[in-house]
């Protein structure tokens, strides 16, 4: 997959601008505040469907405009292909190649994209939804269905658990109605829980592998997925009994809460080094390596899967890591496309270098030439 270019309208501090990127390395180079990680948003929300920074689409508009746009260009392997979103100020248009989608979730998986920024840094000891968030985002990009299956999950857990809270305010209680969100809950959670796992098996592999080159042999990391739910065996089947009976043995127990006690929104990621907590023992440049190591593999991953990388956006995190860290990022680059923002131009050979200044992008170099100028 190769990024080929994106135009925006409106969008954050960006009045119009079309940027254009190459295969291999990209820098984004300017000061704090003038629109570096605006341009990376932009991308990532082809990826995913909604801001990595937890912007509504409101938020996104440039001040004093009424809406804003954004169209992406790619090469999917076989063809280019176009997508397009369009925010009037009441509702987000979605398109793909000039038709319009009807759906949000047919957006996804589209354009793929592994983000690094400096949020990501707090994922080893942060809360256990940053990890659980590592899980959905990149099993979202490779399998159309978890996407869905999650959506589902949402919905009824939603509904479950406004049952719970009138059950615990006195309010009545519908049995007959809470069962049937219980199994259709578990039958949802059970494809979540299961296609977890066995992501979470493929990211280690690799994740364990580059930590090792990164480290010179000197860390081993293991990971392991955590949940209260236990089958009595291996198979699908014997973890969806164990949901079956999870969500409709706890009445008491829930109702007296007042929500879910149980299930895939309450799992978590057990993270270790040399067979020790990550979130309780390692130092921070051990964590930096760690959440390092899952952002590649999470790339090897979805190479594995779609047969090709998806682009690497990389914001503001050169700075947060040793020299070690930083080129290990750029190793082997001629495979990959980075797009990677600094506040100074840096010596790793990179294929294009755009400035950014107050909304507008000037490429200074394509492949160490010159480039025209080319603003917003």
């Amino acid at each position: 997959m190769t990024l080929k270019d994106i135009s925006l309208r409106n969008f954050r501090n960006v009045e119009s601008c079309s940027v254009s990127f190459s295969p291999g390395i990209n820098f984004l180079v300017g000061e704090n505040a003038q629109g570096k990680t605006n341009l990376l948003e932009a991308l990532y929300l082809f990826a995913r469907g909604k801001s990595f920074r937890g912007a509504s689409d409101a938020e996104l508009i440039r001040f004093g405009q009424a809406g804003w746009s954004a169209e992406l260009t790619f090469h999917d392997g076989a063809r280019d292909q176009t997508l397009r979103y369009l925010y009037d100020g009441a509702r987000r248009q979605r398109f793909r190649n000039g038709a319009p989608v009807d759906k949000a979730g047919e957006m996804i998986g589209l354009f793929r994209a592994v983000l690094f920024c400096p949020d990501h840094l707090q994922m080893i000891k942060g809360s256990p939804e940053g990890r659980r968030n590592f899980l959905n985002v990149g099993l979202s990009q490779i399998d159309p269905e978890y996407l869905a299956r999650y959506a589902k999950y949402q919905k009824f857990l939603d509904n479950r658990n406004a049952l719970l809270k009138d059950a615990h305010q006195g309010r009545g209680f519908d049995r007959f109605e809470f069962f049937w969100f219980c199994e259709n809950m578990s039958e949802q959670a059970t494809y979540i829980h299961w296609h977890r796992v066995e992501y979470l098996k493929r990211i280690e592999a690799h994740a364990a592998r580059i930590l090792r080159e990164i480290s010179s042999e000197r860390e081993e990391l293991t990971l392991s997925y955590e949940s209260e739910i236990l089958p009595k065996g291996p198979t699908y089947k014997d973890l969806n009994d164990a949901y079956d009976w999870k969500l409709a043995k706890n009445i008491s127990r829930e109702c007296a809460a007042g929500y879910s006690l149980f299930g895939v929104h309450r799992d978590d990621v057990d993270v270790k080094i040399g067979g020790v907590s990550a979130r309780s023992f390692a130092s921070q440049g051990q964590q930096r390596s760690i959440v390092l190591a899952l952002k590649l593999a999470e790339g090897e991953v979805a190479r594995e899967c779609c047969g090709s990388y998806p682009v690497f956006l990389f914001d503001d995190v050169l700075s947060e890591l040793d020299e070690t860290r930083r080129a290990y990022i750029f190793k082997g680059a001629e495979d990959k496309q980075i797009v990677v923002t600094s506040c100074e131009r840096e010596t790793y050979s990179a294929k294009k270098t755009v400035t950014v200044k107050g909304g507008t992008y000037v490429p200074l170099s394509v492949s160490g030439t010159g480039g025209d100028s080319q603003d917003g």
